[in-house]
């Protein structure tokens, strides 16, 4: 067999087969391998075989990643790894944030070391706080002063303050 058609063959499998990996080792790189050794695969084509059989050969590599992409969007979530994969419920519910306007005077203790900002627990609930002003040691008791969007601010709570 010509080296030609045989290094043909190899990319057109490898393609597929960097095409595939992508999907469980998501980040692009593999994906654009085997996108390059597709195309590879088509320019290949074209000086093999020539000019009618290169355009039947690329037309045929684009056809059937189509069908394959298409064939991928429309059975894949429903296969095990699929489920695992993808989103299962509507997110049109899901929030953020839970409303933390309620947090405004309440009292905590510093988890972590602000340091301005880190983790305290307000009313059971870990919360990301930001210290106002200098940092407060973890395990302190804090009171929340502000809050700003998604932005509780916490001052150390002394005994003058609780009074």
């Amino acid at each position: 067999m010509d080296p030609s058609i045989q290094w043909f063959i190899i990319f057109i499998v490898a393609g597929i087969f960097l095409l595939g990996a992508e999907i469980f080792i998501p980040g692009g790189i593999l994906g654009i391998f085997g996108a390059g050794a597709l195309f590879a695969a088509i320019i290949l084509g074209y000086t093999t075989f020539g000019g009618e059989i290169g355009t039947l050969v690329a037309v045929a590599i684009i056809f059937m990643a189509a069908i394959g992409l298409c064939i991928w969007i429309k059975f894949f979530p429903q296969t095990p790894i699929g489920k695992r994969l993808t989103l299962s419920k509507n997110a049109r519910r899901f929030k953020a944030t839970d409303d933390l306007h309620i947090l405004r005077g309440k009292e905590g203790i510093a988890i972590t070391t602000l340091r301005p900002s880190g983790i305290a627990t307000i009313e059971g609930k870990r919360v990301d706080v930001v210290a106002d002003g200098s940092w407060i040691e973890k395990k302190t008791p804090i009171r929340v002063i502000a809050v700003e969007g998604p932005i509780v601010t916490v001052r150390e709570n002394t005994p003058s303050q609780t009074e």
